[in-house]
């Protein structure tokens, strides 16, 4: 095993921040984020999934059917979770003195949630704050809103209320990322990440196009599909700028002039996402905007011929029909739709200002409508001029349902920096993939610091661990406070001496903590951070050998046995 890459010690907070992944840390650092996508590559956890029964035949599958059979695992393995006390608090003060000299309290506000960040308008109107639970942090107190690898994503089943492992939306992104890559068999040079200031997806080049969402992927079917799930994901793309966009080439920030990402691999995505983002105007796609946007539903009406008559039902109705039906009154099987219906919500005459629908199978019949010709545009406007759509702004919000111009970082005045190729590929082993990222650890930053988000401390130095550990764990000081010191320390001793990572890789505190359970190292470490705030003027030293770890607490010292098989004196 080769020695781990000196730190500078201007990079110490970066590497400290690859342990801790905090939402600030990952928009400070945008490395970090394809960090925890290689960290979850690494772990044993994902490559574990692929003999899991659920992903026989897999190789045999097309791509887009692996996606959604590793779609339902996910569903069924992991509860979206934002719960955001889980990872406890600091304030805006001391985030803004740890990263003094790479942004301001302004630019945060801009573009991040935690600072006062609440988008357009659009979150405006819904109170996004309290939608979320910030609205409770007052003053300069804020949540740390940290990233869990997939370690600690499974470890929530160790918590109250958490009968499946969960994550955030970071955290469910790079797992996605990482799973497409190892189960799917996806390379990585189709997979980007977006981070806006409140939601993190991803898109996938496969068909069409995949949007990963949370625990969830929309195709683009589904993304004009007009149902409220749908509208739900396209929240982020459709009100937020696109702050970061990660990939295995590197990544493009909309604080930074360096971009990293290869300017080819950003091109191709910027085109594949737009497409994804625009269809033609349909008849279908008429019918699932309106369905949509309901409240131009009572300018519409249908006709159906009953018993050789032509009768005519409200928009509206149908719709509401159409929820408790697997019949939709977008694609062919509308009209059995409109046989399940009553017959007195039908009536015998037109009904009056409401257009009819029907009229538009005969328009579209003839050609659907291409937003990149004007005289289609205007065709449809004209067709759809009527006392409810006269001022036009019903249309134009038709025109924006069919395509979406996402606000992606802009390439203009980026100075491209190139990174050299991490080159892994799908058919490599889970070993050959661990030694291509470590013989690139000198050469390439990310690399470097997913040892760090893997938690390997026998490849990585003490110094970021330790520095995250004791003072960016606030949940396990916060736990132990109404205990005393002697009580503090029996609960410790008594957990289960059972870490929630394998081999050498260590969890943090708060993790101990949370999943009430950890190697001896590990309960160590989370009795110095307790110790550490209670009685600061204590010196402590842990000494570290393949089987024990020894805390020794100004002049008392606790010894609990080890299986991480690790060495080290530190000063704490």
């Amino acid at each position: 095993m080769s020695p781990h890459p000196a730190i500078r010690p201007q990079d110490l907070e970066k590497y400290s921040s690859a342990l801790t992944l905090a939402d600030m840390e990952i928009f400070i650092f945008p490395e970090l984020l394809y960090s925890l996508v290689l960290a979850n590559i690494l772990s044993p956890k994902i490559w574990a999934w692929r003999d899991d029964p659920w992903f026989a035949g897999l190789a045999q599958m097309t791509p887009h059917r692996r996606v959604l059979r590793l779609k339902q695992y996910i569903i069924d393995h992991y509860a979206f979770n934002l719960d955001l006390d889980t990872w406890g608090l600091t304030t805006k003060e001391r985030e803004l003195a740890r990263f003094r000299g790479l942004a301001d309290e302004a630019t945060l506000a801009r573009s991040n949630a935690l600072f006062g960040y609440e988008g357009d308008q659009y979150y405006f109107d819904r109170d996004i704050r309290r939608h979320f639970g910030l609205d409770k942090y007052s003053g300069n107190v804020i949540p740390y809103w940290k990233t869990e690898t997939v370690e600690a994503m499974d470890a929530f089943r160790f918590k109250a209320g958490y009968p499946t492992g969960a994550g955030e939306c970071v955290s469910l992104s790079t797992l996605y990322a990482a799973a497409l890559f190892v189960v799917c068999g996806i390379p990585l040079q189709d997979i980007f990440l977006m981070a806006t200031p409140l939601h993190s997806q991803n898109f996938v080049l496969v068909g069409d196009g995949i949007l990963t969402n949370n625990r969830r992927v929309v195709t683009k079917n589904m993304w004009f599909n007009g149902t409220e799930l749908t509208d739900k994901a396209q929240r982020a793309l459709r009100h937020e700028q696109v702050t970061v966009v990660s990939h295995v080439t590197g990544h493009i920030h909309v604080l930074y002039p360096e971009a990293t990402i290869a300017p080819a691999a950003y091109a191709r995505f910027g085109v594949a996402l737009r497409k994804f983002l625009s269809t033609h105007i349909t008849m279908e796609i008429l019918l699932n905007f309106l369905r949509q946007v309901s409240s131009l539903q009572a300018c519409f009406q249908l006709r159906h011929e009953m018993r050789g008559h032509a009768h005519y039902v409200p928009l509206e109705k149908v719709y509401a029909y159409e929820h408790a039906s697997s019949r939709k009154i977008s694609d062919a099987t509308r009209f059995k739709l409109l046989d399940e219906m009553d017959e007195d919500e039908f009536f015998a005459e037109p009904m009056e200002n409401r257009m009819l629908l029907n009229a538009f199978d005969d328009f579209f019949r003839q050609a659907h409508v291409d937003l990149d010709h004007s005289a289609d545009v205007e065709r449809l406007m004209t067709a759809l001029d009527c006392h409810c759509t006269r001022d036009r702004s019903a249309v134009q919000e038709l025109l924006a349902f069919a395509r979406l111009e996402p606000r992606l970082p802009e390439v203009a005045g980026k100075r491209w920096v190139a990174s050299p190729p991490l080159a892994i590929e799908p058919a490599m082993s889970r070993a050959e993939i661990l030694g291509r990222l470590e013989a690139q650890r000198a050469t390439h930053p990310v690399a470097d610091l997913a040892f760090y988000a893997y938690r390997d401390l026998s490849r990585c130095d003490w110094a970021p661990f330790l520095k995250a550990a004791l003072e960016r764990n606030p949940v396990s000081v916060k736990g132990a406070e109404k205990l005393r010191d002697e009580q503090a320390l029996g609960l410790l001793a008594g957990w289960p001496n059972e870490s929630i990572y394998d081999g050498p890789r260590l969890a943090l505190p708060d993790e101990v903590w949370n999943y009430r359970r950890g190697d001896g190292l590990e309960r160590a470490l989370t009795l110095a951070n307790l110790w550490k705030a209670r009685h600061p003027q204590d010196a402590l030293a842990l000494t570290v050998t393949p089987d024990m770890a020894t805390l020794r607490l100004g002049a008392r010292s606790v010894s609990w046995p080890s299986r991480k098989g690790l060495e080290a004196e530190r000063v704490l």
